[in-house]
């Protein structure tokens, strides 16, 4: 028997979809992101970095705070350290401890360790001119770096004449080797502060009141200190050495109270 039209099955059409995800379908989950990769930079990238807010920086110097154990950085396969974000981060904390705070590695290891981060340390102001006053930090180890006089001259934008003349004063120590003349990282600081002292007219003759109250400082620290100093236990002596940095750190501390309290009177 033939069916009418009407009575054919039709196909039944899907549903159309709705504008927007189905509700009762399973939700699908998106690939978690990954955190972005910090970019790693070589410690002459860190170096040029931080120029500008520390002009006397130098890869010596990054290398000699590895060596304290202040910086960790990763090393590749072929044996080149690598600096995160982080690693700056923290260089820059212990750069500004230094400079601002006069503060000597084993208490900036301290303050580390005790969670003392960049933020919590003021920047001071940017100063790209190299020749501007830098506040050496307190070391008695060691001289650390050399310099011959062509690159003292050069970093400090010191007259030749000038170092030498300091020399003569017996205010640096310079040191004769394979006929060239080299000073040490101290000696180079103390050009670069004299030099803004020069400016003012102060000349190398004028220096000698500065150099006969550090050795008197010089003096009373080393006496109050002589006897672990030259004792033969590494350990005490060690601490010794450390306590002798602390000290020093105090004592540019007071200077600099007391200067600043004359300089008070004197402006009225």
């Amino acid at each position: 028997m033939t069916m009418a039209a009407s009575e054919i099955p039709q196909p039944v059409e899907p549903a159309a979809a709705a504008d927007g995800p189905d509700p009762t379908a399973p939700a699908v989950e998106e690939p978690a992101a990954k955190p972005a990769r910090q970019k790693a930079l070589t410690i002459g990238a860190v170096c040029k970095a931080l120029k500008q807010e520390f002009p006397d920086i130098s890869i010596s110097k990054i290398r000699y705070l590895e060596d304290q154990k202040l910086l960790t950085p990763r090393r590749t396969q072929g044996g080149y350290r690598v600096y995160t974000q982080s690693d700056v981060q923290r260089l820059r904390t212990i750069l500004r401890l230094q400079r601002d705070e006069f503060l000597p590695l084993r208490v900036i290891r301290q303050e580390l360790a005790g969670g003392r981060s960049d933020s919590d340390v003021a920047p001071g102001p940017a100063r790209p001119d190299v020749r501007h006053l830098r506040r050496a930090a307190v070391a008695v180890r060691g001289p650390g770096a050399t310099y011959s006089l062509d690159d003292v001259v050069e970093e400090t934008g010191a007259d030749p004449k000038l170092v030498l003349e300091l020399e003569d004063f017996g205010v640096i120590r310079g040191e004769q080797r394979a006929g060239v003349r080299y000073y040490d990282e101290t000696d180079r600081e103390i050009v670069r502060a004299v030099t803004e002292l020069a400016r003012y007219g102060v000349a190398g003759r004028n220096l000698r009141v500065f150099r006969t109250s550090a050795d008197r400082e010089s003096a009373l620290l080393q006496q109050i200190l002589a006897p672990a100093l030259r004792s033969r236990n590494p350990e005490r002596r060690r601490e010794a050495v450390e306590t002798l940095e602390n000290l020093a750190a105090v004592a540019t501390y007071l200077k600099h109270l007391l200067l600043i309290r004359d300089l008070r009177r004197i402006s009225g």
